[in-house]
């Protein structure tokens, strides 16, 4: 069952100027509830501006949005809690902080939906736990944190709403590759366990295998293709033609099938590459008798 909707899409910057640019164009698709879904495409495919959509932040010029099969703009007017229910965590939410405590900034959404104290505080800390901010740091200012723990904080803000959905734009953006496996180690934790539909912005493919489940490309403004992972990868050749970097474990795998050495599956990961090897060197061992 989808949580999310469009009915063809569209959105026009600069409408009736010179300067006028479709940024989204005549897309339908469709999300389904739960699990991971990435959002691809090269700079100025259009990803940025159709997740915007999602929550409300931009009108779309034509066409409609539907959350839980209820259009968010029925009779031109926001759906009432929309931002509630449809969490977005901006590229670098660090500098989305402002309060003047780790717990003020984790409580300020909570805080909004007006939940009484009991159930705010119940939240902040379930949400610093799940990101690693000790109950030490909950008093402290945020400006005195480090970059890393300050988006750590920013995100957590967001999860403490709850939202039945939840979108990250870039959330790994500027981050050494040990900051970015634990921001989507725990992104992929928070959605297994808490049922939330998760939505991640990415230009990196080699980031999405590891972490979706269905992946949105976007190009040029318009959906290229929205499948699960596995079969968005087999379209590598033509991904790579938009200016998108597959994983580099793909390439590879890409020329062992020029050699005529095939393997079962889409291969996107080095996890999945060292089973679909070992497979095939077993299979092969039992063909020439060894």
């Amino acid at each position: 069952m989808s949580i999310l909707k469009t009915e063809n899409l569209t959105y026009i910057y600069g409408s009736g100027t010179p300067f006028e640019r479709k940024a989204v164009d005549d897309v339908s698709l469709e999300i389904e509830k739960g699990g991971i879904t990435g959002v691809i495409g090269h700079t100025g495919s259009g990803k940025s501006t159709l997740i915007q959509h999602f929550n409300g932040l931009l009108k779309p010029s034509s066409g409609k949005i539907f959350l839980d099969g209820k259009d968010i703009w029925e009779n031109g007017k926001i759906m009432p809690g929309l931002r509630f229910r449809v969490g977005l965590v901006f590229q670098y939410p660090e500098y989305q902080i402002f309060e003047d405590t780790v717990y003020k900034d984790i409580a300020y959404g909570p805080k909004n939906m007006k939940l009484n104290d009991a159930e705010i505080k119940n939240r902040v800390l379930e949400a610093a736990d799940l990101f690693g901010i000790g109950r030490e740091m909950l008093n402290r200012s945020p400006f005195e944190l480090s970059g890393g723990q300050k988006r750590r904080v920013a995100i957590a803000g967001v999860m403490a709403m709850k939202p039945e959905v939840i979108i990250f734009d870039e959330p790994a953006a500027g981050l050494d590759p040990r900051g970015r496996r634990s921001v989507f180690e725990i992104i992929k934790s928070y959605c297994r366990s808490s049922g939330c539909t998760v939505i991640v912005v990415s230009h990196s493919m080699e980031d999405m295998a590891g972490l979706a489940d269905r992946i949105i490309v976007m190009n040029r403004g318009r959906l290229f293709c929205h499948d699960r992972t596995p079969e968005v990868f087999s379209k590598a050749d033509q991904i790579s033609a938009m200016g998108l970097d597959v994983p580099q474990i793909t390439k590879v795998f890409e020329l062992l099938r020029k050699e005529n050495i095939i393997f079962k599956d889409e291969v996107y990961t080095v996890d999945h590459a060292v089973k679909m090897i070992l497979e095939y060197l077993a299979e092969k061992g039992g063909d020439s008798g060894c």
